[in-house]
C-alpha cells in the first residue's frame, strides 16, 4: 500500500481509533476490508500485531455504537467510541478463514471432507455456546465466523441481543435469505424490533451451512416462480414466511444436507438446539 494509499485511507477513519489502534499495534497501516452501509471496516497492522477498526456515520454510527456495547456486555476484548458524530470500535483480529472459505473445498468436489465437517461442528458449538449465556448472534452470516487455530470466534455482533438488551428499530431479522419463516412473519406483521429466538438462529445456522455447501441460499426461489431481485428484500421475507418456497435440491453433499434439511423444515418447536445440530453432525 502506497503512502498516499494510507493517508487516504487514514483520513476516512477517525483519529481516536487510530490512536487506540496505535496504542496496542505500535504505527499502524490501514488496510480497507469493507464499506457499506455506513459502516467501514479496516485491518490496521502494526509490529505488535493487527486489530480491526470499524466506524460508522448516520445510521452506521447507531449500529457500531450497539456493537461496542455488546462487545462490553460480553466481555469481549476491545475499545470504543464516538468521535464527531462517528463511533468507532477497536477489536482484536483474527486470523483463519471465514466458514465460506472452509466449505471451498466441498464446493469444487473435493471428497476429503472430515475436516471441513469438523469446522462445521465447531461452528455450531460456538453458536451454542452464546445461546448457553442467554444471547443471540441475529445475523450469522457465512463471513461472520472466523476458524482460528484457537476455535470459532462469532464477529458483526452488532444486532447481537438478549432479554432486556434488544436490538433498535432498524433491525429486520438479518439477512433475508436466511430468515426463519416464523422472523419472516414477524417481520412482516410490523413488528419492531424483531427479536430472533435461538430456534430461529438455528434455522439461520443450517442455511449458513447449506449456502457454504452448495453456494446457493437453501431456499429454491426460481422452482416457486420467484424472481429476488425483483421481490426485493421486503418481497423476499413475504415469500419466506409463507413457508412455501422448497429446498433447493442439489445435493453435493447428502448425509449433511440431509440433517439440515430437518432443521430447515421443522417448525420452531421441532428444530433440534444449536449444541444438538453440532452432535448430529459430528456424527456424519
Amino acid at each position: 500500500m502506497s503512502r498516499e494509499h494510507r493517508a487516504a485511507e487514514e483520513q476516512l477513519c477517525p483519529y481516536d481509533a487510530v490512536q487506540a489502534a496505535e496504542a496496542l499495534c505500535g504505527p499502524v497501516v490501514l488496510e480497507p476490508v469493507t464499506d457499506r452501509r455506513g459502516s467501514a471496516v479496516w485491518r490496521a497492522v502494526g509490529p505488535n500485531g493487527a486489530v480491526a477498526v470499524k466506524a460508522g456515520e448516520g445510521d452506521g454510527a447507531l449500529v457500531t455504537a450497539r456493537e461496542g456495547e455488546v462487545a462490553d456486555r460480553l466481555g469481549l476484548l476491545g475499545t470504543h467510541g464516538v468521535s464527531d458524530g462517528v463511533a468507532w470500535l477497536v477489536t482484536p483480529w483474527f486470523d483463519g478463514p471465514s466458514t465460506r472459505e472452509v466449505f471451498a473445498p466441498v464446493r469444487a468436489g473435493d471428497s476429503d471432507r472430515a475436516a471441513v465437517r469438523a469446522a462445521a461442528v465447531d461452528l455450531c458449538r460456538a453458536v451454542a455456546d452464546l445461546h448457553a449465556r442467554g444471547w443471540v448472534h441475529a445475523d450469522l452470516q457465512p463471513e461472520h465466523a472466523i476458524h482460528t487455530k484457537d476455535g470459532v470466534r462469532l464477529i458483526d455482533l452488532s444486532w447481537a441481543w438478549r432479554p432486556g438488551f434488544e436490538p433498535s428499530e432498524m433491525f429486520r431479522g438479518g439477512i433475508p435469505h436466511l430468515l426463519a419463516p416464523e422472523l419472516a412473519a414477524a417481520v412482516v406483521a410490523g413488528v419492531r424490533p424483531a427479536a430472533p429466538s435461538p430456534a430461529a438462529e438455528v434455522y439461520t445456522l443450517a442455511g449458513v451451512l447449506w449456502t457454504c455447501i452448495t453456494g446457493r441460499w437453501p431456499l429454491d426461489y426460481e422452482r416457486a416462480g420467484l424472481l429476488p431481485r425483483e421481490l426485493g428484500a421486503a418481497g423476499v421475507r413475504e415469500a419466506i414466511a409463507t413457508g412455501g418456497i422448497p429446498l433447493d435440491a442439489d445435493r453435493p453433499w447428502p448425509e449433511l444436507q440431509q440433517l439440515l434439511e430437518g432443521a430447515l423444515l421443522a417448525p420452531a418447536g421441532e428444530r433440534p438446539t444449536a449444541a444438538e445440530l453440532a452432535g448430529q453432525i459430528s456424527d456424519v
